[in-house]
């Protein structure tokens, strides 16, 4: 995980310009206000650079962001510290915080840069922080069976849905030679199939369910619902 912290914490080409960072980012928070209740307490769990919480920590009391890396930490901070709703955290400071701390986490784009024990612990550690009525919302599970190219033809319809189809086609050419595609290609991203994560879920003290579409603009990925009660998964 330290080197994808890394990673997302220096000069990267993964957006191909201003627009794709800008839409990536509006489409993420659109779809976890979604999920947000009025007045609950939420978390983002290696948020990134959420350019858009404000959209997502609109219904709520509070959104806390949490970040791993330091940098981009910071920028987070200052970006938000004019918004009373949105804090800003590192993962040491969240495992410090008392049980059923928030009404809503959410881990969107993460457990495929996590190792199965990184995503285990962590798990446990949402089911503690979860209020009882709560919700865990993980999202972007990539299947054994999505490849590259999957991920690449998802983008190229985003592209063109959304105004920068040209620039997508040479930014996934400038990808195959960048340090993220390095990356990629030594330490792998960990997949799941749905059974498995469901299994991962129930076996952390949740009840599950695959929700119906995933959190972004990818839907060959998957997001799961966890509850620590059976009701209301389908949501």
């Amino acid at each position: 995980m330290n080197d994808w912290i890394a990673f997302w914490d220096s000069p990267h080409a993964i957006y191909v310009n201003v627009l794709h960072r800008d839409v990536h980012y509006r489409k993420i928070a659109e779809d976890i206000r979604r999920y947000m209740s009025a007045n609950s307490r939420a978390l983002d769990y290696g948020c990134g650079e959420a350019l858009h919480a404000d959209i997502a920590a609109q219904p709520s009391h509070e959104l806390t962001l949490c970040e791993a890396a330091p940098k981009l930490r910071e920028t987070l901070a200052a970006r938000y510290a004019d918004n009373a709703k949105i804090k800003v955290a590192s993962p040491e400071d969240i495992e410090k915080l008392p049980d059923h701390s928030f009404n809503l986490i959410v881990m969107h784009s993460v457990a495929q840069y996590l190792t199965e024990e990184e995503l285990v612990k962590l798990l446990r550690l949402f089911r503690r922080l979860l209020k009882e009525d709560g919700l865990f919302v993980l999202g972007d599970v990539i299947p054994p069976d999505v490849s590259a190219f999957t991920d690449a033809m998802a983008l190229l319809r985003f592209a063109r849905a959304e105004g920068f189809f040209v620039a997508a086609l040479f930014g996934l050419v400038r990808t195959v030679f960048s340090n993220y595609w390095d990356l990629r290609s030594s330490l792998g991203l960990t997949r799941y199939d749905k059974d498995e994560m469901l299994g991962k879920l129930t076996s952390a003290g949740f009840w599950a369910a695959e929700a119906p579409r995933n959190i972004g603009h990818n839907q060959a990925r998957m997001t799961f619902l966890g509850r620590l009660e059976p009701a209301h998964l389908d949501h």
